[in-house]
């Protein structure tokens, strides 16, 4: 199902999605402000957060190790320091990758389905239930992970309390509406960029519109909105789409034959 999922091009807005949502739990956005250069190198995070997430979905078996095992690696190396209390923890704490783990496979899910994406709830449930690997690949236990969208639900509530749009939230927001960009491409950021930032922020639950400040359409609009955004993309033609970079969907079916294509049809014929 995953490989199904992510092949839609309505990732990039679930993508973005997931950013807004992942910066609302404060101990997990610190350790993106504190430890990244994403001001600087906006496009190019976000690549290499592409680039991995297209890895473990169709890379090799053994790709996909090696770059759970470069993220991990990574994450044990870089602190976090509260500027309230002075503590001091680890990036790589169980809680803060659960947190930024679930609020990505939610977003997907939520995005994918709400903009047209067909899965049965048997079928969403899987998907969620494969993301233990992804989850495992970056240091979780499986076992602590949720694996169906029942459970996911029940982690997301659960968390509500621990989560506000601290300092660090607020500039995540204030990057996300207007990440900066060279001056000859600043036009392309007014009309698409503006779309997809603003198909995302509106595509989150309703209490992280009060926590951020901002509101959003009526969830009707939304849906309306995913759903004409979605069926635009979906028009262009995957062979198209599937040249952009890094190309992982292409080599996947290079290594493993034409029959993988990844495809709706071929998700709904999953048994």
């Amino acid at each position: 199902m995953t490989w199904q999922v992510h092949a839609d091009p309505m990732m990039w807005v679930a993508g973005v999605r997931a950013l807004y949502y992942q910066a609302l739990l404060p101990r997990a956005v610190r350790g993106v402000m504190q430890n990244s250069d994403f001001r600087k190198d906006a496009w190019g995070r976000l690549m290499r957060t592409a680039n991995f997430v297209g890895t473990t979905t169709y890379g090799t078996t053994e790709a996909a190790e090696r770059a759970g095992a470069r993220v991990r690696k990574i994450h044990s190396l870089l602190k976090v320091t509260d500027p309230d209390t002075g503590e001091r923890y680890g990036v790589d704490e169980p809680d803060l990758l659960l947190w930024v783990h679930c609020a990505e496979i939610d977003s997907y899910l939520h995005v994918a389905r709400r903009s047209g994406f067909r899965l049965t709830d048997a079928q969403a449930d899987r998907y969620v239930a494969e993301h233990r690997t992804s989850a495992r690949l970056v240091g979780l236990d499986p076992a602590d992970v949720p694996g169906d969208r029942a459970q996911l639900a029940a982690y997301l509530a659960g968390m509500r309390p621990r989560l506000a749009a601290g300092p660090e939230a607020r500039d995540v927001d204030d990057f996300l509406r207007r990440p900066p960009v060279h001056p000859l491409v600043t036009p392309a950021r007014a009309t698409l960029w503006r779309r997809v930032s603003t198909l995302a922020y509106a595509s989150l639950p309703p209490y992280a519109h009060e926590l951020y400040g901002r509101p959003a359409p009526s969830p009707s609009a939304v849906t309306r909105g995913l759903r004409t955004t979605g069926t635009v993309l979906r028009c262009v033609p995957a062979r198209v789409r599937w040249q952009l970079p890094p190309k992982h969907v292409l080599r996947a079916m290079a290594r493993l034959g034409p029959g993988s294509r990844p495809a709706p049809c071929s998700a709904r014929s999953v048994p």
